[in-house]
């Protein structure tokens, strides 16, 4: 591609995202007569009427729409790309945003962060605890933190937790009044706690014995979107509810629900760092990693 051709489509994307050949100048530092022949001038090359342009308003046609649809992609991954190259430096400087759920916050990337931080106070940290699934590429994170899934094409995952495990908990008096389960397939005579995660959609009940195994669909007579509602609903005697064990710990270290199924539940890999393959590492970056690990190892346990 002529060098030139490259240059113009860059001034044509930033006019279209500032919808004014004077702001586009403005942000460019370059003046308004040359952002305007600029586009002319790739308009004349394509032969193609790129923007719409009126007294009042400027918008893309329909093939500058087409353009665009291909360019903006291409100039944001540039943008990151020159990003994380400026960070590129021995000292752990630059902006980190870290993505991941409360728990995860509690129990693993909040120590973390929170140390890296105070030992480099010159990195720009953002923590961001949400427990809607984030496209960490498109909303410009670093690194994501969660139980590892099924993960999309040029993602990297490593893993960064110790290993978990589910539990099924219920009440004592509520297990008194009916059968315990012996299997999963007994939960179908039980009363269950649904949890509606993230996604809108409600978590399968999952279980292994053996090297079998076998999901519930499970037809709940209550429906939470909340850890602490849901514990709290079978601490109440709604019904058997199915969770992360370290979630039920608490309740059931005094008693207040109890565990059946336990020899379906084996332990899982636990929480994983993910991030695209196609950013390079920061020096930020790398230690973050680095930290989380230190976290979780037997040494610094306590």
């Amino acid at each position: 591609m002529d060098p030139r051709k490259f240059s113009d489509l860059v001034i044509f994307h930033r006019v279209s995202a500032e919808r004014s050949f004077t702001a586009a100048a403005r942000s460019l530092g370059v003046t308004q007569s040359a952002v305007s022949q600029t586009v002319k001038r790739l308009e004349a090359d394509l032969g193609l009427r790129l923007l719409s342009r009126s007294t009042r308003s400027l918008a893309p046609t329909a093939a500058g729409e087409r353009l665009l649809a291909t360019l903006a992609p291409v100039i944001a991954e540039i943008d990151a790309e020159i990003e994380d190259l400026e960070q590129l430096r021995e000292e752990p400087g630059g902006r980190l945003r870290v993505t991941c759920g409360k728990h995860a916050a509690d129990t693993l990337v909040w120590p973390a962060f929170s140390r890296l931080i105070a030992a480099h106070p010159e990195i720009e940290g953002e923590l961001s605890v949400e427990n809607r699934y984030v496209d960490v590429v498109a909303e410009r994170f670093d690194v994501g933190i969660r139980l590892r899934d099924d993960l999309e094409m040029d993602m990297v995952s490593v893993p960064v937790g110790p290993p978990l495990s589910v539990a099924v908990v219920g009440a004592p008096w509520y297990l008194d009044s009916c059968d315990p389960p012996v299997t999963p397939r007994d939960l179908s005579t039980h009363r269950c706690i649904g949890f509606r995660n993230a996604g809108g959609n409600l978590s399968p009940w999952s279980f292994e014995k053996d090297g079998h195994a076998e999901t519930v669909k499970v037809s709940p007579s209550l429906i939470v979107n909340d850890g602490d509602a849901l514990i709290g609903a079978a601490c109440a005697g709604m019904g058997l509810a199915y969770m992360l064990e370290v979630l039920a710990a608490p309740a059931l270290n005094d008693g207040k629900v109890v565990q059946v199924l336990n020899d379906w539940c084996p332990p899982f890999p636990g929480y994983h760092a993910f991030y695209s393959s196609r950013r390079h590492p920061t020096r930020a970056f790398t230690l973050f990693l680095e930290t989380l690990r230190q976290e979780t190892s037997p040494r610094t346990s306590k």
